[in-house]
């Protein structure tokens, strides 16, 4: 049987929620437009946190393990929603950017795809149901 693992929603009123993850309790809220107060973000872009937070910490540890160091990395990524209810990611388009002094782009791209095809449990369970893109950036510093 598989690890467990739980996330949690405690209502404060109005659309705001007192979340705790992993004994880490932060708000998630709505919109003002429907009744929220912006006490914390919304809970779909926290999907694309999830997103860029697990290929990050992979792409870093697998650096390590390479023996390479970067100055600076920095994890975006696009979720392109649809229109119609239920609202939903119908894509994604990640973007690695690196900043170092002679970056070995092989080793870069090596460490990426390993995240992406083998490590991030997030990235696969996503890519299951919606396309996701990505593209590396490496600027010498």
């Amino acid at each position: 049987m598989g690890k467990k693992q739980t996330a949690s929603v405690n209502w404060k009123g109005d659309m705001a929620f007192e979340t705790e993850v992993s004994n880490h309790k932060f708000m998630i809220d709505a919109d003002e437009k429907v009744g929220g107060k912006d006490k914390g973000p919304r809970p779909k872009p926290l999907m694309l946190a999830a997103l860029v937070g697990c290929t990050g910490m992979d792409v870093i540890s697998i650096l390590k393990k390479m023996r390479v160091e970067v100055d600076d990395f920095n994890v975006e990524v696009e979720g392109e929603q649809n229109e119609e209810h239920p609202v939903q990611y119908i894509k994604m388009h990640i973007v690695y950017e690196f900043k170092g002094k002679n970056l070995p782009k092989d080793k870069i791209e090596k460490a990426v795809n390993l995240s992406q095809e083998r490590y991030c449990g997030v990235s696969d369970f996503y890519r299951k149901v919606i396309p996701i893109t990505h593209e590396i950036k490496i600027t010498e510093s």
